[in-house]
């Protein structure tokens, strides 16, 4: 069989992207969480983010901090399958994921006892990720559905390609008060801008020696846009060296309609006969894409704490715990109910200024989604993981500070087995089939501050 496969798949396709944090939340927006992972104590301008009501324990001013990332990830599927040729029957699916320019952008001002803060970023999603021999979800069931017809490999051709896009940008703005010389509080909104598409085929034809007729054609061209918000308070307790933060961020709830250019799904059942019922599955494969059908991609309510503290004027360390409440955030085909909990995320970092231009920092994460085997598909599967992230600052003058950073994550491999006599069995083959989901992944990171 001649086969020119290549498959470019993003946004929910790849949930669990190459960014830090949940299934369908990033967490890493400035590098000094890349360089240290737990910043939910944080009172500098990434609190922002993660530790808005910390804000206002700093000095008076204002302050700027721009900073890029360049995430990279593999994405293998390993999956073994009886209409595979070799001895294993075993095929490796290999994807690359990258996101090349992934900007963050801070803004506050802090005066006395109060400070207002802003940032811009990709808060959900985002991201490329192409397998150039494409993916099980498309080889196996027209695999299958050939054989069934009568058909060896070398009687006929596939040619399968889909690409598309989903960012979530988001906006969000905050407002800070100290209530005492020890608690403070924060109130915020972020708004967020879901973008994304598909478009792709999967043309089978006979091979040029029995006329090169079609037998299978499938053509998709769909948009995506809609909007979300979501409130965001935030509690800080200060004592002497101790720094106590609570952060909480209500679910954003994303109803995507689609906008849809072209879709059409044709099988011809001629000669060579194609089996009705398995052709009847594969047109199934459009019904998400219809015009105006919504999808939900739900961002899920977010829940972290952190406790810091200065052991020395040069020392810091931090102790954080995140939860995302993905069970009670919608996703298509009401995916989240497969899951076994939200994610847990429990993250550890230090933080040492050598000198009062250089400092160091490292720290760890680690991340139990909750997986289980209805959730995983190929086009959207996620992994354990644990993350180091090490990194440094320079502070130029007293105006401007640089960052640069490099985490890495160690991702634990899922197995997947459906075993022969399952109904439907494999991809609705009847067949048995195995896929173990494998992924890697670094971060590079530099951003600057401004301090006013």
């Amino acid at each position: 069989m001649k086969r020119k496969i290549t498959t470019l798949l993003l946004g929910s396709l790849v949930a669990a992207n190459a960014f830090a944090g949940g299934l369908m939340t990033n967490t890493n927006y400035h590098i000094a969480f890349d360089r240290m992972m737990a910043r939910g104590a944080s009172i500098e301008i990434d609190g922002t983010y993660s530790n808005p009501a910390g804000l206002v324990w700093g000095k008076d001013g204002g302050q700027l901090s721009f900073n890029w990332q360049s995430p990279r990830q593999n994405r293998d599927i390993t999956t073994t399958f009886p209409l595979f040729p070799g001895e294993n029957n075993t095929k490796k699916y290999h994807g690359k994921a990258s996101a090349p320019f992934v900007p963050g952008l801070f803004g506050m001002y802090k005066r006395d006892r109060w400070a207002v803060s802003a940032m811009v970023g990709i808060f959900g999603s985002g991201g490329y990720v192409k397998y150039d021999n494409g993916l099980p979800m498309f080889e196996v069931p027209v695999l299958a559905m050939l054989t069934q017809s009568g058909m060896t490999p070398e009687m006929y051709t596939i040619d399968t390609q889909m690409r598309g896009k989903q960012y979530i940008y988001g906006a969000q703005a905050n407002f800070t008060y100290r209530l005492n010389d020890h608690f403070s509080a924060a109130i915020g909104v972020r708004a967020s801008y879901y973008d994304g598409y598909y478009r792709g085929h999967l043309v089978t034809t006979t091979a040029p020696a029995l006329g090169s007729k079609e037998l299978i054609n499938v053509q998709l061209d769909v948009d995506q846009r809609g909007w979300g918000w979501n409130p965001i308070i935030g509690l800080n307790y200060r004592w002497r060296n101790l720094t106590l933060a609570a952060r909480y961020e209500f679910r954003t709830r994303l109803n995507i309609p689609n906008k849809t250019h072209t879709l059409s799904a044709s099988v011809n059942t001629g000669n060579p006969t194609i089996d009705a019922a398995a052709a009847s599955r594969l047109g199934a494969l459009t019904g998400p894409y219809q015009d105006g059908a919504k999808t939900r991609y739900d961002m899920p309510a977010l829940l972290s704490v952190a406790a810091g503290y200065e052991f020395r004027p040069n020392v810091r360390a931090t102790l954080e715990y995140h939860f995302f409440d993905d069970k009670n955030a919608k996703m298509a085909g009401d995916r989240q109910k497969t899951l076994k909990h939200g994610t847990h995320e429990f993250l550890a970092g230090v933080e040492w200024d050598i000198t009062k231009m250089f400092t160091v920092s490292a720290g760890g994460q680690r991340t139990d989604y909750g997986l289980s085997d209805d959730y995983q598909q190929h086009t959207s599967f996620a992994c354990d993981s644990y993350s180091v992230g090490l990194g440094g600052a320079v502070n130029v003058n007293r105006h401007v500070r640089l960052n640069v950073s490099y985490f890495w994550t160690m991702y634990s491999d899922y197995k997947k087995h459906i075993p022969a006599g399952t109904p439907g069995g494999y991809l609705g083959t009847g067949l048995e089939g195995t896929d173990r989901f494998s992924r890697t992944n670094g971060v590079f990171g530099l951003g600057i501050d401004y301090k006013f």
